[in-house]
C-alpha cells in the first residue's frame, strides 16, 4: 500500500511518497515559488537531491512535473501512477465542521472553502493541491486531514474567548489551535517511549519551529493549546508575535495610522524573534549574536525562553498536573540551549535537564535527569507520517 501526502502552501507544494507495508519514505520533494519564473523542484530519492529549476504557473503543473519525477527511469520508485493507493492532503484550518479526517468529497471541499476566513493563505492553497490531484489522478480515493482537527476535544472552557459571545455565534471566533497532525503523533510516540498507556498520561508537547505551539494532551486527547483562532497566538515564534496585549494592536494602529492589513502584517511577518533579536528570525543567529557578546540578543532568548515557559506552565493548569514533558520541530529537535533555558524557567515543577542527555540533535531520546520528577523527551516529529496512516485507516 502506498500513499501520497501533500501539503501545499500558498506557493510551494511539498509531498512524500509513503510505502505503509515498512512506512518508509519512497520519495519526497518540495515544489518552491510556483507562479513565479524561478520556481524550482528539490527532489530527494535513495539519499540523493535533485534540483530542476522549471517554472510553474499554478499548483497543477507542479504536482505534474513531481509525479514525472516519480517515474524518471533513472531513479524511479514507482513504474506507474496507479501504484499509489491513496493521496492525503494535509489541511490546515478545518474549523469546527471537521474534528477528524474525512474522505474528500465536493461537501467536503466546500467546508474547506467555507474556512478559507479563518485561514486565508493556506486554506485556498490546499484546495488548489485537492484540484490538482483529482485532474491528475482521477478516481483515487483522497484523505483530507486537519491540523485544527486534534484540538476539537477542547472543553468549551478552553476555547470560548471573554469578548461578546454573539462573535462566537455569528463568525465562530473562538480557539482553534494549530499543529494538531503534530501534537497527535508526538504525544503517542512519547507514550510508546515512556512505556505507558497514552489515556494514563499528562503531556506537554512543545511544538517549536519557525511556527510553534504547545499543547496540553490528557488521556490522549488536547485539551488545551496555545494557537487560537489564527496561528499568531501563544508563543513568540520567528516572525509572529505570539501573545501581546490587545490595545498595543489599536495603540499603533492610531500612533502609526495603519490599516488593519498593514498591522496584521506586522504582526505575522515583523515581530517574534525577528523582532526581538534585531537580527535574525533564526533562533541559530540570535545564539551566535548572543555568545558574541550582544546584549539584545541575549535578552532576545531570555524574553523567548521565559514566554514559551510561561505557556507551558497555562498547559500545566489546564491539565492540573503534568508526567511527560517533549521537545519536536525545528527549533525544539535541534536548540539544546533553547531547551534547556525553557525548562530553567520551570524548576518549579521538579523538571532537571540532563546536560549530557540534552546535547543531542533530532534523536529520539530522554532528556531530563533521572532526578526530575517530570520526564522530558526529544521525539522528532513526522506529520507527513501521521496523515499517510490517517489516510490508510479511513480507506480501508
Amino acid at each position: 500500500m502506498k500513499i501520497l501526502v501533500i501539503n501545499c502552501g500558498s506557493s510551494s507544494l511539498k509531498y512524500q511518497l509513503i510505502d505503509m507495508s515498512t512506512e518508509e519514505v519512497m520519495a519526497k520533494g518540495t515544489y518552491e515559488r510556483i507562479k513565479e519564473p524561478n520556481s524550482f523542484l528539490t527532489h530527494k530519492v535513495n539519499g540523493k537531491k535533485y534540483v530542476f529549476e522549471k517554472p510553474v504557473d499554478n499548483h497543477e503543473e507542479a504536482l505534474q512535473f513531481s509525479l514525472e519525477q516519480l517515474l524518471n527511469p533513472e531513479y524511479k520508485v514507482i513504474d506507474s501512477l496507479d501504484e499509489i493507493n491513496a493521496i492525503g492532503h494535509r489541511i490546515v484550518h478545518g474549523g469546527e465542521l471537521f474534528n477528524k479526517p474525512v474522505i474528500i468529497t465536493e461537501e467536503v471541499i466546500k467546508g474547506i472553502e467555507d474556512c478559507i476566513s479563518l485561514a486565508p493563505l493556506h486554506n485556498p492553497a490546499a484546495v488548489m493541491g485537492i484540484r490538482a490531484a483529482q485532474d491528475l489522478m482521477p478516481n483515487k480515493p483522497m484523505v483530507a486531514v486537519f491540523d485544527t482537527a486534534f484540538h476539537q476535544t477542547l472543553p468549551k472552557e478552553h476555547y470560548i474567548y471573554p469578548i461578546p459571545y454573539k462573535y462566537y455565534e455569528k463568525y465562530g471566533v473562538r480557539k482553534y489551535g494549530a499543529h494538531g497532525t503534530s501534537h497527535e503523533y508526538v504525544a503517542k510516540r512519547v507514550a510508546e517511549l515512556d512505556g505507558r498507556p497514552i489515556e494514563d498520561l499528562k503531556i506537554i508537547s512543545c511544538h517549536l519551529g519557525q511556527g510553534g505551539s504547545i499543547c496540553a494532551v490528557q488521556d490522549g486527547k488536547s485539551v488545551e493549546t496555545t494557537m487560537g483562532l489564527t496561528p499568531l497566538a501563544g508563543v513568540p515564534m520567528g516572525t509572529r508575535s505570539g501573545d501581546i496585549d490587545p490595545s498595543i494592536v489599536t495603540f499603533i494602529m492610531r500612533k502609526e495610522g495603519l490599516t488593519p492589513d498593514e498591522m496584521e502584517h506586522i504582526l505575522n511577518k515583523e515581530s517574534g524573534i525577528l523582532a526581538l533579536s534585531g537580527i535574525s528570525q533564526d533562533c541559530r543567529d540570535m545564539e551566535k549574536a548572543a555568545n558574541e557578546g550582544n546584549e539584545r540578543a541575549a535578552l532576545a532568548i531570555k524574553i523567548h525562553n521565559y514566554l514559551i515557559a510561561t505557556q507551558i506552565a497555562k498547559c500545566v493548569v489546564a491539565m492540573n498536573g503534568v508526567d511527560v514533558m517533549l521537545f519536536t520541530a525545528g527549533i525544539g529537535e535541534n536548540q539544546k540551549n533553547i531547551r534547556k533555558g525553557i525548562c530553567e524557567n520551570l524548576k518549579f515543577l521538579g523538571i532537571d535537564i540532563d546536560d549530557e542527555r540534552n546535547d543531542v540533535r533530532g534523536e529520539e531520546r530522554l532528556i531530563s535527569s533521572d532526578k526530575s520528577k517530570v520526564r522530558v523527551y526529544l521525539v522528532p516529529t513526522n506529520e507527513e507520517l501521521m496523515i499517510a496512516r490517517q489516510t490508510l485507516e479511513l480507506i480501508k
